[in-house]
């Protein structure tokens, strides 16, 4: 494990060191009043000298079709289709690096970052607090209305939010980290550090993490795995965990299309912790690039599989072969962070240093705000 050339991935595809950090005191009230007091239109006061950051790492749409753009430094952007509305720091946001943005059942909208969780009801901007409690690191459970959270990149476990309280949960040790100690003694990070959260069909979650393989957890058990061609890059240096997917035939696909998973049920009882039972196949290898690792994919509607490189475009992938996107603004090279299919099937592009990209069906193009 190259110790330099997992700062420089870090540096690439990082926006900083988490610090669990939260900001101020949150208590659940009645959400579904709050929700009808919620009007679209009414609570978006354009700001016509607004301009999207060049700097958008996540796109997500909201049920009532909102469009959120999470960017690095400059906070979250909101568009209804007309109107374009920034919000920092200034508005209550915990932080402006955005790391994820998801939704709860009542409508409230919900931004990960790595200073903490900021909760948005449509009218203002809250900060979760995490519960200060030792025990419940090791009291893992789940509901399915539950939303799980990184809180940046440094942290030993994920975080769970079950509409009252956000608790930090706990990976248990694994067998891989007395071997990474032993080559990387003393790093300034932790090498259990979540890079990526998925809910498979079953609602089954998956943690991909920093450097010590992936973590399952099925609401009763966890299970582990860790191979190394995940993890590590060919040229030397950890890429870590950064997207997981299952496609429309149950196979899992793990950060490249080399190969693909069968995973099997574990007969233990009552909150163990074992290894994955699982059967790795051939996929698809992508013979034309170097870019054999994905930071992100997503399944569009007809099952074909979407996956995004750093600095080598975007590639589909239909099962039997691959197919490239490049994306390009004229000579200027794209550099893509994440890729996202709204409410509509619709597939979007999070890049770090051109906006938002949308695709027209037969190519990506730059999505401009006028």
């Amino acid at each position: 494990m190259n110790y330099i050339n997992h700062c420089i991935f870090l540096l690439c595809f990082v926006f900083g060191i988490a610090t669990l950090l939260s900001c101020d005191d949150q208590k659940f009230s009645n959400q579904v009043e709050k929700l009808t007091a919620i009007s679209d239109s009414k609570n978006i006061q354009p700001d016509p000298l607004v301009k999207m950051s060049d700097s958008i790492m996540v796109v997500y749409q909201d049920k009532r079709d909102i469009y959120w753009f999470g960017s690095n430094g400059r906070g979250v952007y909101q568009f209804d289709g007309k109107n374009l509305k920034q919000h920092t720091k200034k508005d209550g946001l915990c932080s402006n690096n955005i790391i994820g943005i998801q939704e709860d059942k009542f409508g409230n909208v919900f931004f990960d970052s790595p200073d903490g969780v900021s909760k948005y009801d449509g009218n203002a901007f809250t900060t979760l607090n995490v519960k200060d409690d030792i025990d419940s690191k090791n009291e893992w459970k789940t509901s399915p209305d539950d939303l799980w959270f990184r809180m940046g990149w440094n942290s030993g476990g994920p975080f769970r939010y079950d509409g009252e309280n956000l608790y930090y949960l706990e990976f248990p040790a694994n067998a891989q980290e007395a071997k990474f100690s032993a080559v990387n003694p003393n790093v300034p990070y932790n090498p259990y550090g979540v890079y990526y959260i998925y809910k498979d069909r079953q609602g089954v979650l998956w943690f991909g993490t920093s450097n010590l393989g992936i973590y399952r957890y099925d609401g009763n058990n966890i299970s582990w795995m860790y191979e190394q061609q995940l993890t590590e890059t060919p040229q030397g240096g950890s890429f870590g965990i950064r997207s997981i997917l299952e496609d429309k035939d149950g196979y899992f696909w793990i950060c490249n299309s080399n190969y693909k998973y069968n995973f099997f049920p574990n007969d233990a009882k009552g909150n163990k912790f074992y290894p994955l039972q699982y059967k790795r196949q051939i996929g698809i290898e992508n013979k034309d690039s170097d870019s054999e690792y994905y930071l992100s994919m997503v399944s569009d509607d007809d099952g074909k599989i979407w996956m995004v490189t750093y600095n080598n475009g975007v590639w589909s992938n239909n099962g039997k072969e691959l197919m490239h996107y490049p994306i390009k603004n004229g000579e200027k090279d794209v550099f893509l962070f994440s890729i996202y299919k709204d409410n509509h099937g619709v597939l979007w592009l999070g890049t770090h240093n051109d906006g938002v990209y949308k695709f027209t069906g037969t190519r990506f193009e730059k999505f401009i705000i006028n």
